[in-house]
């Protein structure tokens, strides 16, 4: 375990300053580095279910999920606070469920994804409200915003979603027979393996955004 978390948070620590750099930079930065990243999910994706029936439902529902991302960061209002809020609940959730998953173990939520326990899913929601709490505290006088309860119950909402994602994956990556989507990047494996959450979260906001917004 020790050996396994040193690699994820060294490629963490250079992968996120990076992604940040595109996403706040915007424009044709953005453009390019979301590109990118579509591509080569979509090379993972193409690997793991060619041979699949569910392989086109699969590459349509990535178009959909990195369209959403786009449209979020680009045509909204606030559209780089709304971006990074939903990043920063996926990230924490991962980062919650792994930690609290290997400290306290207990019960595992499902067959699919072996490694799923309820203690994870515990340390997703509360890691995720926790960093949306310092995030709105410490950007105050740039993005004015309070933990309402409609906000908290929208956290649990992309915490959930986002935990869903994940599983969904495992199961395509369990159908398959494989541990991981790719090895692009050490102690995480494919960048489809880092974004299994994000890319369910990402059109699931995006339908929220549209209805309320």
């Amino acid at each position: 375990m020790k050996k396994e978390l040193q690699k994820r948070i060294f490629s963490s620590l250079i992968l996120i300053p990076i992604a940040l750099f595109f996403i706040i930079k915007g424009s044709l930065l953005f453009n390019f580095f979301i590109l990118i990243c579509f591509l080569i999910t979509s090379y993972e994706w193409h690997k793991m279910s060619q041979k699949k029936p569910y392989y086109l439902l699969g590459l349509l529902f990535l178009v959909l999920s990195f369209y959403s991302a786009y449209v979020i960061r680009t045509d909204t209002n606030s559209s780089l606070e709304y971006f990074i809020i939903i990043l920063l609940i996926c990230i924490s959730t991962d980062i919650g469920g792994y930690i609290f998953g290997k400290l306290f173990r207990g019960p595992k939520l499902t067959k699919i994804s072996p490694k799923k326990t309820y203690s994870g899913v515990i340390g997703g929601y509360l890691l995720s409200i926790i960093s949306l709490n310092l995030f709105f505290n410490s950007s105050y006088y740039l993005y004015p915003q309070e933990m309402t309860s409609n906000i908290f119950l929208l956290i649990l909402l992309i915490s959930t979603v986002s935990q869903l994602g994940d599983i969904v994956i495992s199961y395509f990556k369990r159908l398959s027979k494989i541990k991981d989507t790719g090895k692009i990047i050490p102690g995480h494996g494919g960048i489809l393996d880092r974004i299994d959450g994000m890319i369910f979260a990402f059109p699931f906001c995006y339908g929220i955004f549209s209805y309320f917004y």
